[in-house]
């Protein structure tokens, strides 16, 4: 038995290569796959099993692209119902892959569908030796109930069960792969170690070490992070299969005058993916702002509507192609166009362009305390609001800024903060679209005002581990 963990940092997602002597299994892949078959002929293995354990919510899944290149069979959930060709498995269900034997578990809670694949590796042992639980244990965390409406209590309640009742009675040895790690809003405090063990889990997992049931439920349905708008759109789409990567639109670079053209069409929008200071400096007149060294997949799929077509400015041709790749992975497909020669040809084209003042941590420390008119607004999310601000601040997190902008004055001048500028920048960005004309951007953040002395350090702003949704 061989497992090979594969990990993508932006959306804290694990996936695994579950092997034995000539043949593999594929466990929640990501949805660019090659990575998947460049590994298997690296250790001279055949593709023959993908294994879903869930509807992911955050994330467009590889399974269809998998299952196009390699042949492999699909599994997944029988309550899911899919709507492509696969082999759905329940409670009980078992198969073999040479050696090893996977037994499936029920264990909803995260999600109503979800399933836990058991392995056995018959020749060491009778005990189950690994599970790949997807969400519904993380290491120090459980999954989150609360994603489907009016639904939270109930899934909270079998979250509890499928816990103590089906993982929890597998052996202390017996090694967890869960699905995300920290930094993934499946969860609400994943650890930064990617994997586990039951007996660890079971002496140290904060949310296992509540026993009593209805306390658990209040646990899991109370104070839970906000979910990005794709979460919400993403379980239907794997469900249903997602469109195959090969058969997607062909991003193509445009001139300025084309460029232009394009987005003027009502079902187009631009997305700018440079760096906030970059962005600051000039850009197109109703962009949207999600930085590219930001949590660049989280954001875009929480704030940009995902019936548009999508123009880029980029710094490179080739950043617009790693920013397509992060795009499709939460379900953004239709990458039409990028900017070809960047905002340096859109000058000297002449084309009309915007700017955000960019603020440093002494400017609006003199600006905050002579007085004056500015509003202060703080995009950060409740929680890391809660635990430090600068006095005066309005907490409305960024993606809220799509509604939430009527409670700020368009007539007054106001400057946007976060734990570093990212996501503040695309709050600014937000306000420009909604007729906000004096916008400042704080760069550097809450971090540069600590570091200057104006300030305590927030501990969710310099935590190296913290979920990449608080610290960008």
């Amino acid at each position: 038995m061989f497992v090979q963990q594969f990990f993508v940092k932006g959306l804290a997602h694990s996936s695994y290569l579950l092997g034995g002597a000539e043949t593999c299994a594929i466990v929640d892949p990501q949805r660019d796959t090659e990575i998947y078959v460049r590994a298997a002929k690296d250790m001279g293995m055949k593709i023959t099993h993908i294994l879903e354990t869930h509807l992911h919510a955050d994330f467009i899944s590889g399974h269809m692209d998998l299952a196009q290149q390699t042949g492999a069979t699909i599994y997944a959930p029988k309550p899911a119902k899919c709507r492509f060709p696969h082999k759905a498995v329940g409670d009980g269900d078992a198969f073999q892959i040479e050696g090893m034997r996977i037994k499936v578990f029920e264990t909803p809670g995260h999600t109503p569908e979800h399933i836990s694949y058991v392995v056995t590796d018959k020749s060491r042992g009778a005990d189950p030796v690994a599970v790949f639980c997807g969400d519904t244990l993380f290491v120090g965390d459980v999954g989150r109930p609360d994603l489907f409406p009016g639904r939270a209590r109930e899934l909270a309640g079998k979250l509890y069960d499928s816990l103590h009742k089906k993982l929890l009675t597998l052996p202390d040895f017996c090694e967890v792969y869960p699905a995300h790690g920290a930094g993934s809003l499946c969860g609400r405090a994943m650890g930064a170690k990617r994997i586990s063990t039951i007996g660890y889990e079971r002496k140290y997992n904060a949310a296992l070490q509540i026993r009593d049931k209805e306390e658990f439920i209040r646990s899991l349905t109370t104070n839970m992070p906000a979910a990005p708008d794709h979460f919400s759109r993403c379980s239907a789409i794997n469900q249903k299969g997602p469109a195959l990567v090969g058969e997607l639109p062909v991003m193509a670079p445009l001139g300025p005058a084309q460029f232009r053209k394009a987005m003027m069409k009502k079902s187009t929008i631009v997305l700018d993916i440079r760096s906030y200071e970059a962005f600051g400096g000039q850009h197109i007149p109703g962009s949207y702002h999600v930085d590219f060294g930001g949590n660049f997949a989280t954001f875009s799929g929480w704030v940009l509507p995902p019936d548009q077509n999508i123009l880029l400015v980029s710094e490179s041709f080739a950043q617009a192609q790693d920013a397509g790749v992060w795009l499709r992975r939460v379900g953004l497909d239709k990458i039409v166009g990028c900017l070809d020669g960047g905002m340096f040809g859109w000058a000297k084209a002449g084309l009309p362009m915007n700017h955000i003042r960019q603020l440093s941590a002494e400017e609006l420390h003199r600006m905050m305390t002579e007085g004056g008119k500015l509003s202060l607004v703080d995009v950060r999310a409740v929680g890391e609001f809660q635990t430090r601000h600068i006095e005066g601040a309005k907490n409305i997190p960024a993606p809220d800024l799509r509604q939430r902008h009527t409670e700020l004055d368009t007539k007054r001048p106001v400057a946007l903060v976060c734990s570093t500028g990212h996501r503040s920048s695309l709050g600014a960005a937000l306000l420009k679209q909604q007729g906000f004309a004096d916008v400042c951007n704080v760069a550097g953040g809450m971090m540069g005002y600590g570091a200057a002395g104006y300030s305590e350090e927030c501990p969710l702003c310099v935590a190296p581990h913290v979920p990449a949704v608080a610290s960008r």
